[in-house]
């Protein structure tokens, strides 16, 4: 067994890694970017080197930094994690080269399975059925326009060697083509350094689901059952479950079988996951990924086995620890990602700084995967997911209701997040009852996305006495400090000489300004909320408010961050904005004709000139945050008037990109 190895990976999953390899007595070593340095899975290794710049190709992209590291280290193994280089053959052909163990399958494998393309065509040869679609080699416009055609619209194109919904775009006709390969191939090459795309037919209610298998170098190969990864956004995963939910005894045991015999087709050896997509009682192969998947927690749940631990005794030369009828499926888990995007712009990721970060203690039925803590900086370089949340149950119905709680006990305060659109999906009649497909979050936007309404009287209450308690904590603290405690000017109420005086909280809600007025009373205050006034009392826990309102009890998450302070109950968030009376209304509202970023990133294309005569929905800028890319468009006919950015400068969300004067006539 190893005594010591380097993790090619950041977040989460260095940190799941850490922990096995610890429970293992394996020393670890983390690698990090300059933006890193204080990570968590830094401070959680037994020794980190620092291997570049921010920007992911400087760093952990450069694999002959990461072996670097690993030789200076005396680090016997390499463990990729997901993504980044996890699934790039050179790379783990550099590692054997340099005398390193690769913690994954052998080179040949990453290859044959490594281009989706070659990928199909295997499968194709091995009676596996595949999506109709292009794998060839020519990789021009004609190619692909002659391919869609053939195949019929809407089509699917996918970069070759990627994953995680990146380098992907539908196209539904035949003048969308052109621009969709073109974003499609930038995508692809950033994210993986590989441009190469392929094309197939987009199936309109398919099921994804995919099977764990593991292999050994002893002749072992099982599979550990199948996960459904049906409900995405952007083509990426946002809830994934084990088992599948209604899923046929016969079709699981049938595409377990085509799974393994995938793996033994290439020599597979360690973690692997057999993608399918299945419409009605039709599946077909879509891909392998020749790694660990960040779902894997699932498996982990309904079969007691720990993987990572299972990828590195594999890897150091042992046989698999249970045969195909010792691995048992009992129970039903869930997983939720945790993303800091924002699903009311269309999921756009966000950046920031983690201001709160809270969730219910770790349990048996109920684990998080995270690799950022509360003050974490969220920047712009890499994914935007902040954890996953994991919850098993005895049956789906446990395992839901588990993922209701720990939904609602999860706070994250900073940083637009994805928690009450979570939260939404696990509270759907349909999720739960299992009528999931990958159209699920497209079909049911309204429910999820709801358009958003005034805070209700509790949220607002409660929002203007987290204010008030603020500031008695701060009289308080003003107090301790003086030098004349007993002075009447050091009272910590509202009192004054003519008697306690009012207060009035005003906050931004929406459109709609809204006052409450509060008088200290002598069992906690009177509060008038603009329908008369109501007896009230608060107690802060934490980012807990404990608020009586007219007699009623109710426990709030109150998250304040500066002059934003948001309210969680059962309905989701509320976001008030503080107002202070003395704020020059002048700072209200937008520049008129100004199109500015809607999130923090670097500007990778500029097609708007000045002068240039654009139609509604005509691409002007094109920027890149977090491996996406987000192309800003023309809301309206206009003339580009003036463009303020350059492809490659890096911009904050707010920054001024261009501005549009009127269309002539």
């Amino acid at each position: 067994m190893f005594s010591k190895i380097l993790i090619a990976n950041r977040g989460e999953i260095a940190c799941r890694v850490i922990r096995t390899a610890r429970r293992m007595a394996i020393a670890t070593v983390a690698v990090c970017s300059e933006a890193d340095r204080d990570a968590l899975h830094v401070a959680m290794a037994d020794e980190a080197h620092e291997i570049g710049p921010a920007a992911a190709r400087d760093s952990y992209l450069r694999g002959e930094k990461i072996i670097a590291a690993a030789l200076r280290s005396g680090a016997e193994a390499v463990h990729p994690g997901y993504g980044f280089l996890s699934e790039n053959a050179d790379f783990a052909e550099a590692c054997a080269a340099a005398g390193l163990v690769f913690i994954g399958p052998p080179v040949a494998a990453i290859r044959a399975m490594g281009s989706k393309a070659a990928a199909k065509t295997l499968m194709a040869a091995a009676g596996v059925a595949t999506v109709p679609g292009y794998h060839g080699t020519a990789q021009d416009l004609e190619a692909f326009a002659a391919a869609a055609a053939a195949i019929g619209y809407p089509v699917l194109i996918k970069a070759s060697a990627g994953g995680g919904g990146k380098g992907m775009r539908i196209v539904a006709r035949e003048g969308d083509l052109a621009d969709a390969l073109d974003s499609a191939r930038r995508e692809a090459a950033s994210s993986f350094g590989d441009d190469w795309l392929l094309i197939e037919k987009f199936l309109t209610s398919p099921r994804h689901i995919e099977m764990q298998i593991f292999a050994d170098r002893h002749g072992g190969c099982v599979h550990l059952f199948e996960r459904d990864c049906s409900i995405q956004r952007r083509h990426q995963k946002v809830i994934e479950e084990a088992p599948a939910p209604g899923l046929d005894p016969t079709m699981r045991r049938a595409m377990g079988a085509a799974a393994i015999a995938a793996a033994r087709a290439v020599g597979y050896v360690g973690a692997g996951t057999v993608e399918f997509i299945v419409e009605g009682d039709q599946f077909y192969f879509m891909e392998m990924n020749t790694r660990l998947q960040v779902e894997h927690a699932v498996t982990e749940m309904v079969t007691g086995v720990d993987l990572v631990e299972w990828q590195i005794r594999v890897a150091a030369g042992e046989a698999l620890l249970l045969g195909q009828d010792a691995i048992a499926l009992a129970g039903h888990a869930i997983e939720a990602r945790l993303y800091a995007e924002d699903p009311a712009r269309d999921f756009l990721p966000a950046a920031g700084v983690l201001t709160q970060w809270r969730h219910p203690p770790e349990g048996p039925d109920f684990r998080v995967e995270t690799g950022v803590r509360e003050g974490d900086r969220i920047g712009i370089d890499y994914d935007p997911m902040l954890a996953k949340l994991v919850v098993c149950g005895e049956d789906r119905a446990a395992a839901l209701r588990r993922l209701r709680e720990a939904l609602a006990g999860t706070v994250v305060g900073g940083i637009a997040n994805n928690v009450d659109f979570l939260a939404r999906i696990a509270a759907s009649p349909d999720f739960a009852a299992g009528a999931v497909d990958t159209g699920f979050i497209a079909a049911h936007r309204d429910a999820l996305l709801p358009a958003t309404g005034s805070a209700p009287q509790p949220c607002l209450a409660a929002a203007a006495l987290a204010v008030v308690l603020d500031r008695e904590a701060a009289a308080r603290a003003a107090t301790a400090r003086s030098s004349d405690p007993y002075s009447p000017w050091h009272r910590r109420d509202s009192w004054r000489i003519e008697g306690a005086a009012d207060q009035v909280v005003a906050f931004r809600d929406g459109e709609t300004n809204r006052e409450v007025r509060i008088r200290p009373a002598a069992d906690g205050y009177v509060l008038d909320l603009g329908a008369g006034c109501v007896g009230a009392a608060a107690l802060r826990d934490g980012g807990v408010l404990r608020l009586t309102l007219d007699g009623v009890m109710l426990r709030l998450n109150v998250i304040r961050d500066g002059a934003e302070i948001t309210v969680r109950d059962d309905d989701g968030s509320h976001r008030l904005t503080l107002l202070d009376p003395l704020a020059s209304a002048a700072a209200e509202g937008a520049v008129a004709g100004r199109l500015t970023a809607p999130m923090p990133g670097k500007i990778i294309a500029v097609p708007a000139v000045p002068g240039m005569p654009v139609a509604r929905g005509a691409v002007l800028v094109v920027l890149e945050a977090m491996k996406m890319e987000h192309a800003v468009t023309a809301p309206a006919g206009a003339i580009v008037e003036r463009v303020a950015v350059a492809v490659g400068d890096l911009v904050d969300e707010g920054a001024e990109l261009l501005v549009l004067a009127p269309a002539a006539g």
